[in-house]
């Protein structure tokens, strides 16, 4: 069985918005931990419009060792979108990224069992 390329995704959020035509607009952000004990941070436009749910190389938008480090860019990278969309009239609410919610799947990912 083929693993989900987002599989290794520890937290996710999605946003909705429109584009500069009007068409309805998802950007979704997430934090994924990768071989070699590297943390990553992704966002993608529209990615449910792609014939793989493979992320590109450009869609990263940081990679490193350290979680806060990832946890600053994921919580930037979120916030600079919501600022979009609050200039576009949208209001939406959206929880940034804690260290709480990725360190339960770390567990698991470590000791292959759900966290308590």
């Amino acid at each position: 069985m083929r693993r989900k390329s987002t599989a290794g995704r520890f937290a996710e959020r999605v946003l909705v918005g429109v584009d500069v035509a009007g068409v309805e607009e998802r950007v979704v952000i997430w934090i994924e931990r990768k071989p070699g004990a590297l943390w990553a941070v992704g966002r993608a436009v529209n990615p449910q419009h792609r014939t793989s749910d493979e992320p590109r190389r450009d869609d990263y938008v940081f990679e490193g060792y350290e979680l806060g480090d990832a946890l600053e860019a994921a919580n930037g990278t979120l916030e600079d979108d919501v600022s979009v969309l609050e200039q576009d009239g949208r209001n939406e609410k959206v929880k940034p990224f804690v260290r709480d919610e990725l360190l339960k799947p770390l567990e698991q990912y470590f000791f292959g069992r759900p966290a308590t």
